[in-house]
């Protein structure tokens, strides 16, 4: 973290995010799922995030010997915290290709590993991108380090109920600070606001994800 926050040249940028289809898709659908057919916000997260960098590219690859590597595909790496301290971020590899189910299975089985020390070396190499997610600690907001040869990391704050506008009157709405940590390098602040505006797009209709 000290050689990224050294060596690459960090932009950030915030975007808040209306997520009351997301909160009202997911009651449904676990209302409708048996136990183990329940999904996670973060699920969803990762998806957007997969799916948005096939819009814009040059937020999923790496940065080696002084020129960008753009990847074909993302794999969209998860923060996870250790139990003992730390963090690894293992990854769902072909994010975007891969149903909320199955991603959701990936998700619990990274995590479950990463806590008992069972993660391969290939799962903390292999992510694109990552994820990073405080929204369970009431965190607004998180401007995450970018993890070398990344070029970019999205990080996702607390969907809480806010006063929102709507249609010209303030409404109570469930909203989410989406950041992004990127390297100026390779992308500029122009493409990293369509990169967030992207995945805010995707989130509005949460079933076609």
């Amino acid at each position: 973290m000290s050689r990224s926050k050294r060596e690459i040249p960090h932009y950030y940028l915030t975007t808040t995010v209306d997520m009351t289809p997301v909160v009202d898709w997911l009651a449904a659908h676990n209302a409708a799922a048996p136990v183990t057919g329940r999904l996670l916000l973060p699920v969803l997260l990762v998806k957007a995030v997969a799916l948005a960098c096939r819009d814009q590219p040059g937020f999923s690859g790496f940065y080696r010997d002084g020129r960008y590597e753009q990847t074909p595909v993302a794999h969209v790496g998860v923060a996870v915290a250790l139990r003992g301290g730390g963090l690894v971020a293992p990854a769902l590899a072909d994010t975007a290709t891969r149903s909320l189910a199955e991603l959701m299975d990936g998700f619990r089985d990274v995590v479950t590993r990463a806590r008992a020390g069972r993660l391969r070396a290939s799962e903390l190499a292999a992510p694109t991108i990552i994820l990073t997610s405080l929204g369970e600690a009431s965190v607004d907001t998180v401007l995450p380090i970018i993890q070398p040869p990344q070029v970019a990391i999205v990080g996702a704050g607390e969907v809480a109920v806010r006063p929102w506008v709507v249609d010209g009157k303030v409404v109570p709405r469930h909203l989410l600070t989406l950041s992004l940590g990127a390297d100026h390098r390779v992308t500029d602040g122009r493409l990293g606001a369509h990169f967030l505006a992207r995945i805010a797009a995707l989130l509005a209709d949460p079933a076609a994800l």
